[in-house]
């Protein structure tokens, strides 16, 4: 998106320059006339200098969003077609997109399942003051062929359980436990802590794609009413009713109209789908996308019970 919208910018900017070369060729010729001065001249002038770099700064942009665009996707940007903003896959309302992200946004779920683990903790430190039984068994079989026409055989098997109980460690195994549970209480903070989080992300991103449509339709309105308010301008200066500067002016509130309706038909797509980021659903599943998707549980399949061997499932 940010390709599109810097591709689009650079051609009103490249538009601007033309148009206001044509201006100024106008405004040398009625000066020649003695319809203008100076003065108006060196304006279209000065103008004309302004959106030439303008243009060329719009080049530059473009130019990093390409790069980041070939860092990113791995190719660079080609025949790109126009995208319209996420609406199906959305939910319909606020809380039901909070509910949502409450439950499936993968920083609340990670964070879930640290309490999970350090509750586990918690139990195996515990462990620690629990008696220890043991049970080792023995089995030996003895011959003995010296000096005797039959060998003396001797078999020998024996049984032996220990139980270990704890009593006393210094108080170590209890110091663990009290800083395990500490540390579980901590865990649980920074979930409810990371809720808060995402729940601002998902009112936040809501509401500006909320205002996205009413934002896009404003901007159409100030482009429309910026290129009558042009013609009108330039019909006036016909007659002497308006100046160059005048008509300068009113380029650039349309030139200055048509960037905002682009940046804004730009901020439009991308927050939606900021949405599907903010609660948890921005995947290429949920996105419909023709593409391989990476399952972590087939590699753990793969490797659970190699116990010996270097290699790994590929072959490297």
């Amino acid at each position: 998106m940010n390709v599109l919208r810097d591709a689009a910018i650079l051609g009103l900017d490249r538009n601007n320059v033309d148009v206001l070369q044509q201006q100024l060729r106008q405004t040398k010729d009625r000066f020649t006339g003695g319809e203008v001065t100076r003065t108006d001249v060196a304006q279209a002038e000065a103008s004309l200098a302004g959106a030439q770099a303008t243009a060329l700064a719009a080049q530059s942009t473009l130019q990093t969003s390409v790069a980041n665009y070939r860092q990113t996707i791995g190719d660079e940007p080609k025949n790109l077609q126009p995208v319209k903003a996420l609406d199906k896959p959305l939910p319909k309302t606020l809380v039901e997109a909070i509910a949502i992200s409450q439950v499936e946004h993968p920083a609340i779920v990670g964070s879930l399942h640290g309490v999970d683990a350090a509750e586990l903790n918690v139990k195996v430190i515990e462990g620690a003051l629990y008696p220890t039984i043991g049970l080792t068994g023995q089995i030996s079989q003895r011959f003995d062929v010296a000096g005797v026409a039959v060998p003396n055989q001797e078999f020998t098997a024996s049984l032996m359980g220990q139980i270990s109980i704890p009593i006393y460690d210094g108080g170590v195994t209890d110091a663990s436990t009290r800083q395990a549970k500490e540390q579980l209480g901590q865990q649980e903070l920074q979930t409810d802590l990371q809720r808060d989080k995402v729940r601002a992300a998902v009112v936040s991103a809501w509401g500006v794609n909320e205002n996205s449509v009413a934002i896009i339709r404003s901007a159409k309105a100030q482009v429309a009413a910026a290129e009558i308010a042009l013609a009108g301008v330039r019909e006036e200066a016909k007659v002497g009713q308006r100046t160059t500067f005048d008509i300068l002016t009113a380029q650039q509130t349309l030139l200055n109209a048509r960037v905002q309706l682009v940046s804004a038909q730009h901020d439009q797509v991308v927050v939606s789908y900021a949405v599907m980021s903010a609660i948890g659903r921005l995947s290429t599943a949920n996105l419909g996308l023709a593409t391989a998707q990476y399952d972590a549980k087939v590699h753990f399949d793969q490797v659970k019970d190699k116990w010996l061997g270097l290699h790994t499932p590929d072959g490297r």
